[in-house]
């Protein structure tokens, strides 16, 4: 059913004026009016409402990330799945993660209604069938191991809400992401995770208050899924790839942090080790040879710290709390 057809536009406009995230901003009804200093606090003061929502929402998150962790490690995929904003900040995260943790791609998948074209170009009735849904999840090959994340800033997409129904049906866990309480995503999911962040600046924008909470949730969920995995070492990312100068800085940069080595150390343990930072901070903690680094790592499913169990205490790393300033810690 195409839930925007004539027929249904009187249902659909009562339905959305029923949504704090689609009613007007009583506080900032002369927002056109102020000067530019002033329209910039105004929005300042509304995103940190933002922030406020998803501290709010963080026992759903906990819960959210406690079940999907599981799936990850069993060989499951976390899939966001939405349309627009919502779908967009689910492909933007899922890019963002075998740079970041040394994944495989196919590990954090993010879907958007319309393909990938939407990423640019609006596809504004890609969101109406749920059936729509349910067959670009099918398309990816869906099984009872995944994990599946709904965003959608009203709760109510029929895209998402299809998608979400159909991941159920085949036994994947569900996970419902949206800005109002209450939400219909909620209802068809497992767990819910409801950010209230209430009526836009601009009246139902939700790439500002909605898309700063989604953003915030979706950096949650899969940064510590990776923790949980091994991926990050105290708060070192390890399993960084360093693709381009940059990265390869970095690497460098965090192997000097976990050991203590200076940077001739760090990048010659590198080397050795094919670039592999953990690998690396093994061989200049421990003395192992490259190759035993790999395999100890290896035998501990990739996880730095049990690899590091039996290594004495007087070479343990130093503490990586006294790490990279934030400048140095930006995205890939």
């Amino acid at each position: 059913m195409n839930h925007t057809a004539p027929h249904g536009h009187d249902a659909l406009r009562e339905l959305l004026g029923e949504l704090s995230t689609e009613r007007v901003n009583d506080s900032h009804g002369e927002f056109d009016l102020l000067g530019t200093e002033a329209q910039l606090a105004a929005m300042q003061e509304e995103s940190a409402q933002a922030v406020a929502a998803v501290s709010d929402a963080v026992p759903q998150i906990a819960a959210a990330i406690d079940a999907i962790v599981p799936r990850l490690r069993a060989g499951g995929r976390l899939v966001y799945v939405g349309a627009g904003t919502a779908g967009r900040m689910g492909v933007l995260d899922a890019s963002e993660i075998p740079p970041t943790f040394g994944t495989d791609p196919s590990l954090v998948v993010g879907v958007i209604a319309g393909g990938d074209v939407a990423l640019r170009s609006a596809v504004e009735d890609a969101e109406d069938e749920g059936a729509r849904g349910a067959a670009d999840l099918e398309a990816i090959g869906l099984t009872a191991g995944d994990a599946v994340v709904g965003i959608s800033a009203s709760g109510r997409t029929p895209y998402v809400v299809g998608a979400l129904e159909r991941a159920r049906a085949i036994g994947a866990l569900t996970v419902a992401l949206a800005c109002n309480a209450g939400s219909r995503i909620a209802s068809v999911a497992d767990l819910a995770i409801e950010t209230v962040v209430g009526p836009e600046i601009v009246a139902g924008s939700t790439r500002l208050k909605g898309g700063t909470a989604q953003k915030l949730v979706l950096n949650a969920i899969s940064t510590i899924a990776m923790v949980r995995l091994g991926k990050v070492h105290g708060n070192l990312m390890v399993d960084v790839q360093a693709t381009n100068a940059k990265l390869r800085a970095r690497a460098e940069r965090i192997v000097m942090l976990a050991t203590g080595a200076d940077a001739a150390a760090a990048s010659a343990a590198l080397e050795s080790v094919g670039g592999s930072v953990k690998a690396a901070i093994l061989v200049t903690i421990s003395g192992v040879t490259p190759e035993e680094a790999v395999a100890r790592l290896s035998s501990h499913d990739g996880v730095l710290r049990d690899a590091l169990s039996d290594v004495s205490a007087d070479a343990a790393p130093v503490a990586a709390s006294a790490a990279i300033r934030p400048e140095e810690t930006d995205g890939p």
